[in-house]
């Protein structure tokens, strides 16, 4: 069976409810408080394995309770876990997000996922490469990033990098990926140019940018603009919709999909997971995903 291998970051999510997100210097009353399993890397993983792929985590986590409880939620998701290091002394991953007014703010404590370090995919290496689809985010080191990127660029994989959050991507590495997914803010700052349109004709059916209540885009391989509206559907949670369209997208992909009707599933996805309240929590079924799209 095909399968996915998302090399990533594993995060506690500790998330705060408020009318609206607070100013700089200001302290707002929150309205409550919950602790969900998060990280860019568990979160697209998740989204992958509830569409139904077989996918494999590779990543960090710490020997504390966060930990164990993170790694436990990733098994009842259906995403193998026998990969992922615990790692002694060392504090599973925190993002402390805020959420109000149909937004978020997130900050993100690294811990355990500065650990998955080139050593690391050194040791696993061999079982990365049992995935014909490795997706990648930015949350865990830049040099681990790239010998990945390089790693199944030489294995003639399929390699999808999610660019969040935003820092430099060197061209030869945009050169060997296969998907670049970053939003607007992330296009912006990567290339330093609000040219969208320039740089999706420069990157034909590679780079795919999302514009949150305008949908995602790109630009196909004879120049024409790809856009799929955003789905209409009342917004709870926007956190980890990214993360559900990279793990929908990695998902049709892996079935051989063309790009367009990848970002169809892939934005209803996306669409229907803000409609619930977490990051994991939101992320559909595959049957989910179909019925809607009729």
């Amino acid at each position: 069976m095909k399968k996915i291998a998302v090399v990533g970051s594993i995060n506690m999510d500790m998330t705060v409810t408020a009318d609206r997100i607070p100013s700089k210097g200001e302290t707002i009353k929150g309205n409550s408080i919950s602790y969900i399993p998060g990280g860019k890397g568990a979160n697209q993983a998740v989204a992958a394995g509830r569409l139904g792929a077989d996918v494999d985590m590779f990543g960090c986590v710490g020997d504390d309770s966060f930990g164990e409880t993170l790694v436990n939620n990733l098994n009842e998701n259906g995403v193998c876990t026998d990969y992922i290091k615990k790692v002694a002394g060392v504090s599973t991953g925190l993002a402390v997000i805020t959420v109000g007014e149909n937004d978020n703010t997130i900050v993100i404590l690294a811990g355990a996922n500065d650990c998955v370090d080139v050593e690391y995919i050194k040791s696993v290496e061999d079982k990365i490469l049992e995935s014909e689809v490795i997706v990648l985010q930015h949350e865990i080191p830049q040099e681990t990033i790239e010998y990945v990127v390089e790693l199944g660029y030489r294995n003639n994989k399929i390699v999808i990098l999610n660019p969040a959050p935003a820092r430099e991507v060197k061209r030869d590495i945009i050169d060997k990926i296969s998907y670049l997914t970053p939003n607007e803010h992330e296009t912006s700052i990567i290339f330093g140019s609000d040219d969208f349109e320039g740089l999706m004709k420069k990157y034909p059916e590679k780079l795919i940018i999302t514009m949150g209540s305008r949908g995602v885009y790109s630009v196909d391989r004879i120049g024409e603009i790809i856009n799929i509206p955003a789905l209409k559907t009342e917004v709870v949670d926007t956190t980890g919709a990214g993360d559900t369209l990279n793990g929908a997208f990695a998902v049709s992909v892996l079935n051989g999909v063309n790009i367009k009707e990848a970002l169809v599933f892939a934005n209803t996805a996306a669409g229907i997971s803000v409609g619930k309240f977490g990051a994991q929590g939101g992320m559909p079924t595959y049957d989910e995903v179909m019925n809607r799209m009729k």
